[in-house]
């Protein structure tokens, strides 16, 4: 399905404000970091992503004069833009951008920590960029399991264009992710197209059942509190091993304490900081993070970007 959105100069725009600690030009480096991104575009340092907002979908361009502080605009919308939307706009933004994160702390303890100094410093103001769709989340994460980013965008894209729906604005087409209800009633055959192993699409099939049913939900995990707890709830899950869980628990349920230990890129991006020629141990990782109690998961995010 496809919606095509009129030009309109006047554009109702709404204003977010940052923290100190955040930057938008290192938050806007790292989302630029594949040209095969299909869920938003980014022109002229310009954020534009396609929302479903009331059933209705909305294009939302997001940009900044001054690092800390967010312009948002409604491009191709004619009509005004009610507050609640506005509002479940900028809710979306914040949890996209971890608005609400105090990094103050980790900044601090990051300072005097041998592997976390560099990282830190190199990207101050960049934060633990989320996926706030409990649905997209998990299936990226099971899209990238053994194999590299770069397959992993490009299987991402198949699969959006293929089940996704999209809006047009001024030639470009924005997509929106496929919505459980789309995958649940799919079989194996609907994805040869997308050249994937059978066991991903039985998952990804899994997955869209269980929150089609009810059984797997946001809120179930949040409600968890614990994030071991929330790692068990979804490990349950066929497909879901411990690395995808935490990599979900940490990009959309924001647990702090979520660690991906077992991922090869946090391994390299150690190994790089420490230059060593070995990868360190599981048993070294945990010595070597046991500063990092609560902030688990931007240490991981802060490793990582030294590489991606």
């Amino acid at each position: 399905m496809k919606e095509t959105l009129s030009n309109d100069e006047g554009m109702t725009e709404l204003r977010i404000r940052a923290p100190k600690e955040f930057s938008f030009s290192e938050n806007l480096k790292y989302l630029s970091r594949s040209s095969n991104e299909c869920m938003f575009e980014i022109v002229d340092q310009k954020i534009y992503r396609a929302l479903v907002v009331d059933n209705e979908t909305l294009l939302v361009e997001i940009s900044s004069m001054n690092e800390t502080e967010l312009t948002v605009r409604f491009p191709g919308r004619t009509a005004p833009v009610k507050k609640h939307v506005k509002d479940t706009v900028s809710q979306y933004i914040r949890h996209w951008f971890d608005l609400e994160t105090n990094l103050l702390p980790f900044y601090e303890l990051a300072q005097n920590d041998p592997l976390l100094q560099k990282p830190v410093n190199q990207f101050f103001g960049l934060r633990n960029m989320g996926i706030p769709d409990l649905f997209e989340a998990i299936v990226w994460g099971i899209l990238g399991q053994q194999i590299n980013l770069t397959y992993a965008y490009t299987l991402k894209r198949r699969l959006v264009e293929k089940f996704g729906t999209s809006v047009e604005y001024e030639g470009k087409r924005f997509w929106l992710f496929p919505t459980p209800d789309v995958i649940a009633n799919l079989t194996v055959e609907d994805f040869v197209e997308m050249r994937m192993t059978v066991k991903k699409c039985e998952y990804l099939i899994d997955v869209a059942q269980l929150m089609v049913r009810g059984e797997l939900t946001k809120e179930k995990l949040l409600n968890a509190k614990d994030v071991k707890v929330a790692e068990k709830m979804l490990t349950k899950i066929r497909g879901i091993g411990p690395w995808t869980a935490n990599y979900v628990l940490m990009r959309c349920l924001r647990f702090p304490a979520a660690f991906p230990i077992d991922d090869v890129g946090l391994h390299n991006s150690m190994k790089l900081v420490m230059e060593t020629e070995a990868k360190p141990t599981k048993a070294e990782i945990l010595k070597l993070s046991e500063a990092w109690t609560g902030w688990e998961s931007y240490a991981t995010f802060y490793l990582w970007r030294l590489l991606y």
